[in-house]
């Protein structure tokens, strides 16, 4: 029996298929290894060195795996593709006990016949260059988190985070609202004129005056230009026609595809990565059972195989045609940022279209496959072509223009259009009619319209993503549990589709620009992503690498830790007395949240909940006073004096204050019964009330 080792169990039955008979599949459900939860297992001292630990609900299911792999003919480590695949293989390997020279490593962009039978032939070494690389990272990002933290806590309220890469992308949309509300508009004016030729009427936008560009600022520049033009005719002053060509756009990377799902979709982050990861894992269809339809769904590359791209093309051919069909295979620059460790994301076959699955699969996964599916099906197909015309019209020394654009041959465009925000642009019409140099056409109307500028968009999820893949923050894996973070710690929320920074968000960012801007920035995060990057691609040193981050980052830890500044709330006084020395009580925010405590502090240590609502339930025997319910840490109910610490009796049972005539301890309520708190003693009242 071979033995194959893989993170997600939902993949286990897609792979199943193609394994056969004579293998046996695991799933580690994740890491069984990794730093601490509850400290920051990272010894600085000892240059670094991570502290792994077993994770602590994965005990029994190593004790399983280690029996598996012993009874094993071969064992093969088949995690995710990428650093994060690679540190978990070299975890169960270390686990397992295979030394470094072991080739028990395979890898798969897709799960099907072909890749997975090739991988089976061609296991190598766990490649350490790439599990250094995601430790260079987990032990980057751990120690801002795990450092920054707890100071951003002490200095602002309870309970925040910070992160490397979280903190930056909230300084995204924090920079952007604060952008939007400094800006100032400027007016400015529009002017169309209407022109008339036979019957059909042409909407020409104004574009230069005395051959320079040219935008009236105000009503003042507007009616000068109308005294010279009204009701004037205007020359046809050049034709320029011309064939223009729009070519296909390329196939999906993870932040294209979340992008292209918000825009088109409408679907969240949250959605398009649940999705995503259930057709590349494997999904119920019709009569195949549970297949896998996508390639891998973390990747910031834009090349295809060649045997995916001929197969597409074939498909091309048949479907639509050989017009259909670019000279050339399309082919696309990956961006010399990118890792460029897998494959674009694309239907794993063409044979399966969307159709034929639509009646099988969930609303967003068909949604989103058919994006996936139709977007790699138009990058392989021929350009779209227009017959494009401008034409200039001239009136006294005022210019106007207009273009006009018309499909020859749709390409691409037959089975995929690209998201545009706005196409409604001044000076653009679809078909005009056929003018010559020379003519004077006469102008019906003349529309001046007064506008002004607007300030910059807000973000949302989609085009955060853009601004942090173009900006080098994070990596594929990261854009949305980066993002989804911001929202769960309110940081930020949205308005519509807009993401706004809340005045936490605001506060934290700028506590973090007076004290971290040397590291906390868009410039310094994209060279660290670089410098993390060269851990994998060259020779760097990853201890090399955290240490370099580590002496300066240090350094800014121990300034804003003994900084007096502080950007607390102060704690809020309300009208409810202090029961045990009759000051007035504070709300103040804690590890917990906010509670009651006494003002009179440290003189009376007082607190309470919040929103605690005294229940009475009798009376003290010692005291006399009330009995009120509480709860303790377990959520289990008790009972005890109102006078508590002064007075300490509690029960687990509600009293009437009255004590037992036969032994003197308290009477408690039973129910309907109201007996001794002894249960040696027999003593009991009628209680008909």
């Amino acid at each position: 029996m071979k033995l194959v080792i893989i993170e997600s169990p939902a993949k286990r039955e897609a792979l199943k298929k193609y394994l056969g008979d004579g293998f046996e599949v695991f799933a580690t459900k994740g890491h069984i290894r990794d730093l601490p939860q509850k400290s920051l297992g990272i010894d600085i001292r000892n240059n670094f060195e991570p502290k792994y630990e077993i994770v602590s609900d994965k005990k029994e299911l190593i004790a399983d795996l280690k029996r598996r792999a012993d009874k094993a003919d071969q064992v093969y480590i088949a995690t995710d593709p990428d650093r994060e695949g690679e540190a978990i293989s070299w975890h169960v390997a270390n686990i397992l006990g295979y030394d470094s020279e072991r080739a028990c490593r395979i890898q798969f962009n897709e799960i099907s016949k072909k890749a997975v039978s090739k991988a089976l032939t061609e296991p190598r070494k766990i490649d350490l260059k790439l599990v250094d690389a995601q430790q260079a990272r987990r032990t980057l990002d751990r120690l801002v988190g795990y450092k920054l933290s707890p100071i951003i806590c002490k200095k602002i309220a309870p309970k925040l985070s910070a992160g490397r890469v979280q903190s930056v992308a909230l300084k995204l949309v924090v920079d952007r609202e604060i952008e939007i509300e400094k800006f100032v508009p400027e007016e400015y004016w529009t002017v169309n004129a209407l022109l008339k030729k036979g019957a059909a009427d042409i909407k020409t936008a104004l574009a230069t005056y005395k051959k320079k560009k040219f935008v009236p600022k105000n009503k003042e520049e507007v009616d000068a230009m109308l005294g010279v033009i009204d009701g004037k005719d205007f020359l046809v002053k050049e034709v320029k026609k011309s064939k223009t060509k729009s070519h296909a756009p390329a196939p999906f990377t993870t932040s294209t595809m979340q992008q292209d799902a918000l825009n088109k979709l409408g679907m969240s982050l949250a959605k398009t990565s649940q999705a995503a990861q259930q057709l590349y894992e494997g999904v119920e269809v019709k009569g195949e059972g549970k297949i896998a339809l996508i390639t891998y769904i973390r990747t910031d590359s834009v090349r295809v195989s060649t045997d995916a791209q001929n197969a597409c093309r074939e498909f091309i051919k048949n479907k639509y045609g050989a017009e259909f069909v670019p000279e050339k295979p399309n082919i696309y620059h990956t961006k010399d940022s990118a890792q460029d460790a897998h494959e674009a994301i694309r239907p794993i076959t063409m044979d399966i279209t969307p159709e034929m699955v639509k009646e099988t699969l969930s609303a967003d996964n068909y949604k989103l496959y058919k994006l996936i599916y139709e977007r790699f099906l138009a990058s392989q197909m021929s350009e779209a072509e227009y017959a494009s015309v401008t034409i200039n019209f001239d009136c006294e020394e005022y210019g106007f223009k207009v273009s006009g654009k018309t499909m020859e041959f749709p390409g691409y465009t037959n089975v995929y259009k690209e998201f545009v925000e706005d196409d409604n642009k001044e000076g653009m019409a679809g078909r005009l009619p056929k003018l010559e140099e020379g003519e004077m056409l006469p102008c019906s109307k003349i529309l001046p319209e007064q506008k002004f500028t607007k300030p910059p968009t807000r973000y949302t999820e989609a085009t955060l993503v853009k601004a942090m893949e173009e900006k080098g923050i994070g990596r594929p894996a990261t854009y949305s549990a980066t993002i989804t973070i911001l929202s769960s710690r309110k940081y930020t929320e949205k308005e519509g589709k807009y993401l706004i920074p809340t005045e936490l968000g605001r506060k934290i960012t700028a506590y973090l620009d007076q004290f971290f801007s040397s590291v906390i920035n868009v410039k310094f995060t994209a060279y660290m992503e670089g410098r993390l990057d060269d851990v994998a691609s060259k020779d760097e040193d990853w201890k090399e690498v955290v240490s370099s981050f580590w002496n300066g980052f240090e350094r800014l830890l121990a300034r804003a830790d003994a900084s007096s500044v502080s950007m607390k709330e102060p704690p809020k006084e309300t009208d409810i007395i202090c029961e045990k020395c009759g000051s007035k009580m504070l709300i103040r925010n804690g590890k917990f949240g906010e509670f009651l405590a006494c003002s009179n502090f440290p003189k009376c240590k007082n607190t309470r909940p919040l929103n605690e609502t005294k229940k009475v339930v009798g009376k003290c025997p010692e005291c006399g006073a009330d009995m009120v319910e509480r709860k303790s840490k377990r959520g289990k109910i008790f009972f005890s004096c109102d006078r508590y610490p002064d007075c300490k009796f509690m029960s687990w049972d509600a009293t009437t204050g009255a004590k037992c005539p036969k032994c003197q301890s308290p009477i408690i309520i039973k129910g309907k019964t109201v007996k001794c708190s002894n249960n040696a003693c027999d003593y009991k009242e009628n209680n008909d009330k």
